[in-house]
């Protein structure tokens, strides 16, 4: 996920006037969406990151009242792909992010995407930037519906603890691997990626680590792709 918290900067929104340009655009799009992982889409050049939510990465497992575990980010991809391929995505931006990602209220028909993530149970209220899926995911832990089965551990804990730990072992602590595809295409691998211990970086080859998210797409890297 490119993705900006407590360790690499943190969201921010644009100006009020920037805010309601971006509102007023309220661009529609039909079925040729792309998902990136559980909370983010894309549509032609535009990265949209879900405002509100954040939905367990693409790798990640969950618990399950019986103590078994369930593959939770990738179920998340399922149902963020399900709501999508409902009819055309109408995204309300509300700013960029440090990326250049719009952050975006989605809705398909009069269908919040941000909010049935939660209310399935798919996605966490992201409580730190925004309260508006509160209540609803106050409703989804009530149920012990998703992510609410068993205790979890969310995913920007997930991120920091692995940033952590991969920041640790890489060469001059900058952890995400830049790997070149069979395809040549370059996509960059975060500590939390589904990939990213399989990931070999060879330099000769062009390979190369980079600090942060930005300073790997600045290079022409891009983030893996998860769904359809």
């Amino acid at each position: 996920m490119i993705f900006t918290d407590g360790l690499r900067g943190s969201w921010h929104l644009l100006g009020a006037a920037a805010a309601l340009m971006a509102l007023s655009a309220a661009p529609t799009f039909g079925n040729d969406v792309r998902i990136l992982d559980g909370d983010t889409i894309k549509i032609g050049e535009t990265t949209y990151r879900i405002f509100g939510i954040d939905a367990p990465e693409a790798g990640q497992t969950c618990a399950r009242g019986s103590g078994r575990n369930w593959n939770c980010g990738t179920e998340a991809i399922h149902a963020l792909e399900r709501l999508v391929s409902a009819g055309p995505v109408n995204c309300d931006g509300q700013g960029l992010d440090d990326y250049g990602r719009t952050l975006a209220i989605c809705h398909v028909g009069e269908i919040d995407i941000g909010a049935q993530m939660v209310a399935q149970g798919m996605a966490w209220a992201f409580r730190r930037y925004s309260p508006i899926y509160n209540e609803i995911e106050d409703q989804a832990r009530a149920r012990d519906v998703g992510i609410w089965q068993a205790e979890t551990e969310p995913a920007w804990e997930l991120r920091a603890r692995r940033w952590e730990a991969a920041e640790q072992e890489a060469p001059d602590g900058c952890p995400i691997k830049g790997n070149i595809s069979r395809d040549g295409e370059r996509i960059y691998h975060t500590p939390w990626s589904h990939w990213y211990s399989r990931t070999k970086i060879n330099e000769a080859a062009g390979e190369r680590w980079f600090c942060d998210e930005l300073e790997a797409l600045e290079a022409g890297w891009r983030a893996p792709l998860w769904g359809g």
